[in-house]
């Protein structure tokens, strides 16, 4: 199986070199079909890019965001908020974004809890992220916006999740676009 040929290293914004971040913007336009020129118009210095590399060849990435998140009945939870995952299509269907996504939970102890947003809820199913089922909510400066068409928001249980109610509603900070930064 190919995952166990993968090599994953981690590395933040600040520290990723010109061409890192244009085989990021290639693969992720690639695995997506639309075009990911600006995603570093929106990451902070210090996000957390997860990389799997077939030899020299960067095939599977996903970042990591600090946000925060309120589920129903709990204080504000420190969240891992999970971005950009893609893996090259050729290399899709061969359990590398699999053995990503599994090593990207070992490397967010800081976290209390992951979440995403995904149309491919099976898919981090399979790796053991649980939909949430009640309704959703951003909080903003004018207090809460109920959400009601959002669909596929995911979370995964880190050690430090207290106990939760996948029906209650979760109340998300909205995202304010990053500083702009050279």
């Amino acid at each position: 199986m190919l995952s166990r040929l993968l090599t994953i290293t981690t590395q933040q914004t600040a520290a990723l070199s010109k061409s890192t971040r244009q085989a990021i913007i290639t693969l992720c336009t690639a695995a997506h079909g639309h075009d990911f020129s600006a995603l570093f118009t929106f990451l902070l210095p210090d996000a957390l890019h997860v990389l799997g590399y077939w030899e020299q060849e960067l095939v599977s990435h996903a970042v990591v965001t600090t946000r925060w998140l309120q589920p129903e009945g709990l204080p504000i939870l420190r969240t891992a908020f999970i971005d950009a995952v893609a893996t090259a299509p050729i290399y899709q269907g061969q359990g590398l974004g699999s053995a990503l996504m599994r090593c990207l939970a070992t490397v967010i102890p800081e976290y209390t809890i992951a979440c995403l947003q995904t149309e491919r809820v099976s898919f981090y199913a399979h790796v053991g992220w649980e939909l949430w089922r009640g309704g959703l909510a951003g909080r903003g400066e004018h207090g809460l916006i109920p959400t009601p068409a959002q669909q596929g928001v995911m979370i995964l249980r880190l050690p430090q999740t207290p106990p939760l109610d996948l029906d209650s509603l979760l109340t998300i900070e909205s995202q304010l676009p990053a500083r702009i930064w050279e």
